[in-house]
């Protein structure tokens, strides 16, 4: 059977290379061939291989232009579940992939380039929740590489990534659920 030329961009190597080691440094075995095809699509942008593959198949894309939100993808519509209408993250999810992209929209409202103690990040990640647990959303977040803190554990920082293309979907319906509230 041939095989379909499936062509592969991404719009910054830096953040591929680190999507990727995230989802490397998360498995105790090597991954087979189909998850590696899975994480180079999702690491460039994609919900997974199928979805790189009806892209390609579907005509050439813009040279440099983001992957479409996926504002509809079912996990996205799954974490908005664990949202209330103001924004505020009201559950810890269960299940480790939502708890990873539902902590996209707290990183999203941390102030950028300042440094905040133990203290001020989590009174800040309070008033993002509900369920009032800081500690597990600072140590996931610095997990995820989202955040950064000295080896004391004193100063926390935000990281400046681009979020995966559902954390931006995600990001932008929380945000506009939140403005239609006001």
């Amino acid at each position: 059977m041939p095989r379909d030329p499936i062509p592969f961009s991404a719009p910054d190597l830096s953040a591929l290379a680190k999507a990727l080691r995230r989802e490397l440094a998360s498995r105790d075995a090597l991954p087979s061939h189909l998850d590696l095809l899975n994480m180079l699509a999702r690491a460039a942008g994609r919900r997974n291989h199928q979805h790189l593959r009806a892209q390609a198949l579907a005509g050439p894309a813009v040279p440099g232009a983001p992957p479409p939100p996926l504002a509809d993808d079912p996990v996205v519509l799954k974490a908005l579940r664990h949202f209330d209408g103001g924004g505020g993250l009201v559950r810890w999810p269960a299940r480790t992939r939502l708890q990873h992209l539902c902590l996209w929209v707290p990183w999203s409202r941390i102030p950028r380039g300042r440094s905040f103690s133990e203290r001020e990040i989590s009174a800040h990640l309070n008033t993002l929740h509900g369920f009032r647990d800081a500690a597990i959303m600072r140590r996931t977040l610095c997990a995820l590489g989202l955040m950064t803190r000295t080896a004391d554990g004193r100063v926390y920082r935000r990281v400046e990534v681009a979020p995966s293309p559902e954390g931006l979907a995600l990001i932008r319906r929380v945000g506009s659920a939140a403005a239609a509230q006001r």
